[in-house]
Parts: structure tokens; C-alpha cells; sequence
């Protein structure tokens, strides 16, 4: 484990607690058009023909949320695309509702990653839960950020998605989706989803799970072969015991055949996390924003009702007033989990959210534990003090930027513009001297992980659209004079798009495996 150092700590307490207006740092060493380019390319690179993979060695197949967050930022270049992204990822949902968060490339090598699909066995052992037959995906999920996804995605170029029908086909995918999440899944009885495994929620292995996963007995070392560390530094990885567990608790959902029992007690790992049900709120907004859009005024008031509910079932769950922040809540132990996470932050881009529980958090994201606008101006992953940081591994402190994307949407939302275009000209400037990095030292800025990370790259387009300098786009249909202006803010809580222009990405190869670039 790599404490902060008391070096460390006192340099960071030495810097003044900032409450008022933040100064944004030095913007990005690129600038703005290469640095589109840049990003443009790295998508580009990573598209199969019909998704787009987040690291072509580390992460070779098509990951769930990963895929939103990339339509969110590949909408700004193809629409078409950012649609596909969306379409394909769903053409593998099961029919009980589940978003399986991976879908296996059939062209990689079976050896490329674990667990791989003769692991899963989806299209066996998930045979009564209804997975595909023609293809084989993993049989967790992720969280639920598709239908915020779609709806930015069609408002970036609303003609051509009504012309494709995007939503018309999605909306009842998007529906059945959260049915599951809602029904299913509400293992707490309190109309929350829960995770059953650690890589559900996102953050693999957090501190938050430290708890919880130590009732689990890990799978033996030589019953399976871990193929990330031969592409990822062990330092930044879960270790051997952690990933002992993860295979355990895999084994067994699919050994009982992926169900869903009602009941918590019949599952070794189960949680409610609140970064998962802040994103669940959230696309349910954008589900009645969908909704709408389609002349469904009854669904789209379903839709709103329910986020409202899920919003009084999170706070009344998992917010913690002593800390200021969210928890997680272990339904096995029955209590919530004493640790601070940045998924406890995450609510704070929830639309509705009571204004004294917005201040609560931002006082929380400012001061010692996250140190928002601090250093290297972005938040960690998880408390700086807290007795498991480690600057280095994963989801144990390094900072994220598919995190804070969502928080610096949370911040514009709750009209906290100045702390937001801090964020955002950190996390801009971070993306371009990084190499688009997976993940940052939060004391450093140093780059950890995979370097041309899928979401790194989209949201750096996103980002920079904002601020209209996503570069020439070139045009993969007509101009839409219905596309949403820049910086627009649609009912889902935030930026819609930036007009009509499409950039046309470098053509690539249809091989997941060896991507290459045909025009730069």
C-alpha cells in the first residue's frame, strides 16, 4: 500500500482550504484542434466496425459503460457511430433485461483476457436468464449511464436519429434495462439497485469492498491465469487475493446460472452503491426526456416519478450526514460501509437532489479528503486520509476522468460554473500531457494504466465541445439545423451537444486484436 507520506500531507494541507471562486490551472499543453485530433485518432484506432474497445491489448472486447461514455464523446465526430456504439451493445442484452458488461469479440484470441468467454459460458449457463445465443458476453453489469448516453447522442444530431429511428428501436431496450436494475436487482427491498460483484459498481476494487469481499474465500491461484498483467503493471492492478475473490464470486453467479432471487441473503457480495444508483437516477431522467421525445407523455411521467423516488431511497439509504458525503451499504453486514469514496460524490450530478445535501458534497469534494481544485485539480477516487490509499492501484485512489466528467456535470448542473471550468481545464490539460492515460497518480497527474484510453479520449471531445473547440469536424451526414446548440441543457441535467458538424474519424480495421489507422 503507498500512504500519502507525511511530506505529502503537509504539503497538501498547506495549500489554503478554497471555498470561494477556484482560479482554473494553466490550460491543456495542446492545443485545443491537435488535441481533438489527437483524440478523434484514438477512437479511430479502437473501432471494431461496429464499437469501440477501451485499450486494444488491456481491454480487447467491448465494455459497457466504457461504450457510453464513448458515444457521449463520439457523437461530436460521427454521429452514425456513436449510435452504433449504443446499438451493438445492446444487440447482446438478455432478455430478463441485463446489460451484460462485456461483449466478447469473437475475432480476439480466447487467451487475450480473462475471464474470458469459456468462463462465463454465457450462452449456456445464462440460458434460463435468457443471454444471446449467437454471441457470448459476460454475465454482470455496469453501471446504468446508456439512456443518458442515447439521449446526448440523438441531441447532437436529431434528424439523422429520427431518420435511423435510434430511439424508437432503443427506448424499449433502455426500458427493459432498468426494469431489471429496479426490479430484480432491488435485493434491499428499498427500490435501490444492488451489485453482486465488486466489478459492477465500476470502481473494482475499491476500498469499499475491502469489507464485504473479506467473508468471500478466493478462488485457488492456479485455477485461473490473470492475462491483465501482461499488459498493466501488477503496482496498478488488484492484487492476486483480490482477483482470487472476483473469480469466486463470478464462478458462482454463473454456477447458478446467473439468477436473481429476490433476496440478498443468497449472495456473499451485495451492495448499494451510490455512484451505480446516482447514474441510474440520472438515465432515468433521460429516459423521460426520451420519452417525450417520442410522443409517450405517460411513459415520460413514469420515468420522472421513478427518478424522483430513487432519489428519496438514496438519500434515505446511503447518505451519511457526519461525513457530508454518500456511502455504500452492505445488505449482507446491514450497515453502510465506513469508507469515502468518490462514488459517494457522484449523486451530486443527480437533477432534484435537496440543495442542503448539494452543498454538503461540494464542501466535501473541497476539502481534506478530495482536495477538488487542489494539486492536480481533479478528484481522487477515494480519500486521501483514508487508511487504504494507495496513489497507484486502480480504483484505490488514482483519479479518474469518466468521474470527474460526471462531477464537473454535476457542478455546472447545480450552478457551481466557476469550480466547474476548473475541472474542466484540468482534466483538458491532464488528458493532452498524459497520452490520454486510463488513470492518474491524484498527487502527481503522473499517467497510470493504459495510455489512449477509449473514455479518456471521448470525454476529452466532449469536454472541448463544450467549450466549441472539438476542431473541423467533417461530415458523416447532412447538416441537422434541429442539433442542439452548444452548451444547450436538456432535462437529463446537462450539455446536450455542439450542432451539426460530424468529424469523420480515420477508417481502421474491423480486427478488435490489431486495430490499425488506414488515413491518419
Amino acid at each position: 500500500m503507498d500512504r500519502v507520506t507525511d511530506t505529502e500531507t503537509a504539503l497538501l494541507t498547506a495549500i489554503p482550504h478554497q471555498t470561494a471562486a477556484p482560479t482554473a490551472p494553466a490550460g491543456p499543453a495542446v492545443g485545443p484542434a491537435r488535441l481533438a485530433r489527437r483524440a478523434a485518432r484514438v477512437l479511430a484506432c479502437s473501432w471494431t466496425g461496429g464499437a469501440t474497445v477501451p485499450a486494444r491489448s488491456l481491454y480487447p472486447h467491448q465494455w459497457s459503460w466504457d461504450s457510453a461514455f464513448i458515444a457521449i464523446g463520439l457523437r461530436h465526430r460521427s454521429a452514425v457511430r456513436a449510435q452504433r456504439e449504443l446499438e451493438t451493445l445492446f444487440a447482446a442484452q438478455w432478455e430478463d433485461g441485463r446489460v451484460p458488461h462485456i461483449v466478447f469479440n469473437p475475432v480476439v484470441p480466447r487467451g487475450a483476457y480473462f475471464p474470458s468467454p469459456d468462463f462465463w459460458r454465457s450462452s449456456t449457463a445464462g440460458r434460463v436468464a435468457g443471454a444471446p445465443r449467437d454471441r457470448e458476453t459476460s454475465g454482470i453489469v455496469q453501471p446504468p449511464v446508456h439512456a443518458l448516453a442515447a439521449w446526448l447522442v440523438h441531441r447532437a444530431h436529431p434528424g439523422l436519429s429520427r431518420r435511423r429511428a435510434f430511439l424508437d428501436r432503443l427506448y424499449p431496450r433502455l426500458s427493459a434495462w432498468h426494469a431489471y436494475l429496479t426490479g430484480r436487482r432491488n435485493l434491499g427491498g428499498h427500490g435501490l439497485a444492488a451489485c453482486v460483484h465488486p466489478w459492477e459498481p465500476g470502481m473494482d476494487n475499491s476500498p469499499c469492498w475491502d469489507a464485504p469481499l473479506s467473508r468471500v474465500v478466493p478462488a485457488a491461484r492456479g485455477s485461473f491465469r490473470r492475462a491483465d498483467l501482461d499488459h498493466g503493471a501488477p503496482a496498478d492492478r488488484p492484487t492476486d487475493l483480490d482477483y482470487g475473490r472476483y473469480v469466486r464470486l463470478a464462478a458462482d453467479y454463473r454456477d447458478s446460472g446467473y439468477d436473481d432471487s429476490e433476496d440478498s441473503a443468497r449472495f456473499a457480495f451485495a451492495v448499494e452503491d451510490p455512484g451505480f444508483n446516482a447514474l441510474l437516477i440520472l438515465s432515468e431522467h433521460a429516459l423521460a426526456d426520451i420519452a417525450r421525445e417520442l410522443g409517450r407523455p405517460r411513459d415520460a411521467e413514469g420515468h420522472a416519478l421513478r427518478a424522483r423516488e430513487l432519489t428519496d431511497a438514496l438519500v434515505l439509504r446511503l447518505w451519511d450526514p457526519e461525513s457530508g458525503q454518500f456511502r455504500c451499504r452492505d445488505l449482507v453486514g446491514g450497515h453502510l460501509v465506513d469508507e469515502r469514496s468518490a462514488a459517494g460524490l457522484l449523486p451530486l450530478a443527480v437533477p432534484g437532489l435537496p440543495e442542503a445535501l448539494v452543498d454538503a458534497l461540494v464542501r466535501t469534494a473541497e476539502g481534506p479528503h478530495f482536495r477538488l481544485g487542489d494539486g492536480i485539480g481533479m478528484v481522487p477516487s477515494y480519500d486521501l486520509r483514508g487508511r487504504a490509499f494507495d496513489r497507484h492501484r486502480y480504483w484505490r485512489g488514482p483519479a479518474w476522468f469518466n468521474v470527474n466528467w460526471l462531477l464537473e456535470r454535476g457542478l455546472r448542473h447545480h450552478g457551481r460554473t466557476a469550480r466547474a471550468d476548473a475541472l474542466r481545464t484540468a482534466m483538458l490539460a491532464h488528458a493532452g500531457e498524459t497520452e490520454f492515460a486510463e488513470y492518474l497518480d491524484p498527487l502527481t497527474g503522473r499517467a497510470h494504466g493504459a495510455l489512449d484510453f477509449g473514455w479518456t479520449a471521448a470525454l476529452t471531445l466532449d469536454l472541448l465541445a463544450a467549450t466549441g473547440r472539438a476542431g473541423e469536424p467533417a461530415h458523416d451526414a447532412e447538416p441537422d439545423h434541429d442539433a442542439a446548440p452548444a452548451g444547450e441543457t436538456s432535462e437529463a441535467g446537462g450539455a446536450a451537444g455542439d450542432g451539426a458538424g460530424e468529424a469523420q474519424p480515420p477508417e481502421v480495421s474491423s480486427s478488435a486484436s490489431e486495430p490499425t489507422v488506414a488515413q491518419a
